[in-house]
């Protein structure tokens, strides 16, 4: 039954952010208050950006609710914590609205940022030590610069994915169930307590994706924004960091038969990193290609892997599901070495991302399939030619930017 209370917070969350992202649309389409269009976008009509606003008041009436249940009260026994996370996410927030407002340089966002990751730290929510082991990070200046670069760098991984319509919000539902799924079988597994910090950040952030996914789907009425892609990146990193130290604290000492029973010690480090794949992946290309550009790489640009699947010629719908799937796979994977040998574990997900490589380059071997047909038949051949045109990355490209930055009276 302890279940029931996870899921009671999770509703509240997903209720309340429901409720005032509704609200929070109406207002801001009545007083446009959404920016311009800029070229680098894929929607194609202004719209509002503050929903991570109403995520962020969704997950402080649940948090506020859990504190008057009994059963979160040992949360709440380590104060420093959840004030240093609350205060941590409310810089945050502001500083993704006011950057979705008027947008503010890369600079001021990433002192922003490592100022809130500073606090997270500096409240107890850093890496200590490790899980393989047990092993302590002897100096706390060393514990603190990785306790910092880690929040930074996943925070900024998320707001780089944020560029189609459900992308984030649905990403961090998949990869935050996952990740809640682990935490209550650690607990339950280990028969300690299931109530924690890391497990009812976890459950809020769910609800608030539940919450926003509705006007968010494509077509997004609303976007959560900066505010809210930066909110959930700290959120996910925290809750990686608190359970990470969890398990060290509570079952690296123990008998090696829990361990053995439990699962490897490298999974505490492994699954935070397999259920942020995608966003890691996306912004560690995209930070050398900029860098190799010899441009900042905060640099905004139209090359992210959400833009390349475009190119392809997936439609919009399709590229945020490959990305759910790549996410899925990667995972759900990684849980199942605590369920199953490594060995069919491994083969699931080499299964599934040959199927998913196959997905996603699909539209390659349909345009090849079409300049074969158009180069047998010649030029003459218009369908043909309309058909590799469909599938050219670089015209697509420049026809969505061209299409963005004349008028609509000018558009053929």
């Amino acid at each position: 039954m302890r279940i029931v209370f996870y899921l009671l917070v999770t509703g509240i969350s997903a209720a309340v952010t429901f409720g005032l992202a509704i609200v929070i649309w109406k207002l801001s389409t009545k007083y446009r208050l959404y920016p311009k269009i800029r070229a680098r976008d894929v929607h194609t009509r202004p719209t509002p950006r503050l929903g991570g606003v109403a995520m962020f008041l969704g997950m402080v009436v649940a948090v506020a609710v859990a504190s008057q249940l009994g059963n979160f009260s040992i949360v709440f026994t380590e104060p420093g914590k959840v004030l240093g996370l609350g205060a941590a996410a409310l810089i945050i927030v502001l500083i993704g609205v006011a950057d979705d407002i008027w947008d503010l340089d890369w600079l001021t966002k990433l002192a922003g940022q490592i100022i809130a990751a500073g606090i997270l730290a500096w409240q107890g929510v850093q890496v200590s030590t490790l899980p393989i082991g047990g092993q302590a990070i002897v100096s706390p200046y060393v514990s603190l610069i990785i306790t910092v670069f880690a929040i930074v760098l996943v925070m900024n991984a998320i707001n780089f994915i944020d560029g189609l319509d459900g992308l984030v919000a649905g990403v961090a539902l998949i990869a935050n169930g996952v990740f809640f799924v682990y935490t209550y079988l650690l607990q339950a597994q280990a028969q300690t307590e299931y109530f924690n910090l890391a497990s009812l950040t976890t459950a809020v952030l769910i609800g608030a994706c539940i919450g926003f996914l509705p006007l968010n789907f494509h077509p997004a009425k609303l976007f959560m924004g900066d505010a809210g892609a930066l909110l959930t990146g700290l959120l996910m990193a925290a809750s990686a960091i608190l359970v990470t130290g969890q398990v060290t604290s509570e079952f690296a000492t123990g008998p090696d038969q829990f361990t053995a029973a439990l699962v490897p010690g490298f999974i505490p480090i492994l699954l935070p990193f397999a259920v942020l794949v995608v966003p890691l992946l996306d912004f560690g290309l995209a930070v050398t290609r900029r860098l190799r550009a010899g441009k900042s790489p905060f640099t905004a640009d139209r090359k992210h892997l959400h833009h390349r699947l475009l190119d392809m010629g997936h439609s919009h719908l399709h590229a945020v599901l490959i990305f759910y799937g790549w996410t899925l796979v990667v995972s759900i994977g990684c849980l199942a070495y605590m369920f199953v040998p490594a060995t069919i574990a491994t083969l699931g997900i080499a299964a599934g991302l040959i199927i998913l490589t196959v997905i996603t380059l699909a539209p390659l071997s349909k345009r090849k399939a079409l300049e074969s047909v158009a180069q047998s038949t010649g030029t003459d051949d218009t369908d043909a030619a309309a058909g590799v045109a469909r599938y050219d990355g670089l015209d697509a490209a420049s026809v969505e930017e061209d299409d963005l930055i004349r008028p609509k009276e000018a558009r053929t």
